[in-house]
């Protein structure tokens, strides 16, 4: 996994991402912590630990992945989150899956073996109705457009040029890569229970925010 860089995007995570960091601490990879450098509390937390801190230009989700983005050097990143929630026993498989010519892996929670300790009905139901609109809109054919936990090359990463600083950029990401003719497919994961604090998207405000989106996208307005 030499070859590998993990953006791990924080925001108040001082009791969870250190927890993360002990999982992930023998793994050959880079390990690239993205948060806001007003955070003290997540800094201090992992000051121990064996990995690169990154401090946000701006804020938001969106905002710190593109930050990680442009920081990886090596060929391939993954978008990894800081809340425990993504299990590292999927990186080999996501890694080995990418080095088959494809650009972008998308991990689901909809397939095969997959599922969560985490989704509510809410948040299932709206995946459910943001993925179909994606598919119909877009012909995304993956399904889990809202779960970030995806692999992919790094320059073709880059090549999409990504803008949203807030959680747009969940469906941002595999509509410019559709668009752009990009080999993409998605594996089943296990969505694990994040280990402390509060989930950071908002259900209702950040999912207007995605469907508008995802409709001035289709109109190409943006």
């Amino acid at each position: 996994m030499k070859d590998l860089t993990l953006i791990i995007p924080a925001k108040n995570e001082k009791d969870s991402l250190p927890e993360v960091l002990k999982e992930i601490k023998n793994l050959e990879c880079k390990k690239l912590v993205i948060l806001e450098s007003t955070d003290f509390e997540t800094i201090n937390a992992i000051k121990s630990f064996d990995c690169e801190l990154v401090y946000q230009s701006d804020k938001g989700y969106g905002n710190a992945l593109i930050e990680g983005i442009n920081n990886v050097q090596t060929e391939y990143l993954c978008i990894f989150n800081a809340d425990g929630s993504f299990d590292p026993k999927y990186l080999d498989h996501l890694l080995n899956t990418c080095k088959k010519n494809f650009d972008i892996v998308f991990a689901t929670r909809y397939r095969g073996d997959g599922g969560s300790d985490d989704d509510t009905i809410l948040t299932k139901l709206g995946n459910f109705i943001f993925t179909k609109i994606g598919n119909i809109f877009f012909s995304i054919n993956i399904s889990d457009i809202l779960y970030t936990f995806l692999l992919g090359k790094t320059n073709s990463l880059r090549k999409l040029q990504l803008t949203s600083k807030d959680f747009c950029l969940c469906v941002e990401i595999p509509i410019k890569a559709k668009r752009l003719g990009m080999n993409i497919v998605d594996l089943p994961s296990y969505e694990r229970k994040r280990i402390a604090g509060i989930k950071k998207v908002n259900e209702f405000k950040d999912g207007f925010k995605i469907l508008f989106y995802m409709i001035k996208s289709f109109f190409k307005i943006i």
